[in-house]
């Protein structure tokens, strides 16, 4: 496992470095997904679970954007995904020459590959990655007005994965008004409430997730 230290790229052209860095995954046949979150709500549990399950179908690799540590890294690792970690110098976010420099680190030859942005759900969303699909990671614990709060966020997702369904009983959690409230701010957002914990959805997000695969695969 590799540790690269990145800097912020300061450059008005971030969305030009975006297009042209999709463009070069999609010839090389690499799907780039951005997972966007707050701390905590479960993305590498997710992407482990994910990779638990489709490891026999599809190739899948993990950037790991943290300001510092390596253990989300560490996890996907002992499952035996390529995993690199990135540091990003104190940034909250990613943006498309940060992407591209820690995906030149990345040795495997990865079909999927997943940049676990840094927890924040402000920053990340400001920025063109160069990912193929933006998802939004919303936890039952961090309660269902974040759309009222957040709004960019959602704005900014094609998918709004809700994790931890198996604590919806212990929290005042309103699934149907998130999922009304993302769809106000965004009508084309796809949403999976899942529980990586008990399995619960999970299968919908990942059927999902290899059909937008394959549609650029073929």
């Amino acid at each position: 496992m590799k540790t690269i230290e990145l800097k912020m790229t300061v450059t008005d052209s971030n969305d030009r470095d975006a297009e042209a860095l999709r463009r070069e995954l999609s010839e090389r046949g690499i799907f780039l997904v951005n997972l966007m979150s707050a701390p905590g709500s479960g993305k590498t549990t997710l992407i482990s679970h994910t990779i638990t399950d489709l490891k026999d179908r599809v190739k899948i690799g993990v950037m790991e954007a943290d300001i510092a540590s390596d253990v989300d890294a560490q996890r996907i690792c002992e499952l035996g995904a390529e995993s690199i970690q990135v540091h990003t110098d104190g940034m909250c976010h990613m943006d498309a020459g940060m992407t591209r420099e820690g995906l030149a680190g990345m040795e495997g030859e990865n079909e999927i590959v997943f940049l676990e942005n840094v927890g924040n759900l402000i920053c990340p969303a400001e920025f063109d990655t160069g990912a193929h699909k933006n998802v939004m990671i919303l936890s039952v614990p961090e309660g269902d007005d974040k759309p009222l709060k957040y709004p960019l966020m959602f704005q900014r997702s094609d998918a709004l994965v809700i994790t931890k369904m198996d604590a919806a009983p212990y929290f005042d959690f309103d699934l149907e008004a998130v999922k009304m409230r993302a769809g106000k701010l965004n009508p084309s957002i796809r949403i999976f409430p899942v529980s990586a914990k008990t399995g619960e959805g999970m299968a919908e997000w990942e059927n999902y997730l290899l059909s937008e695969w394959e549609m650029r695969h073929a």
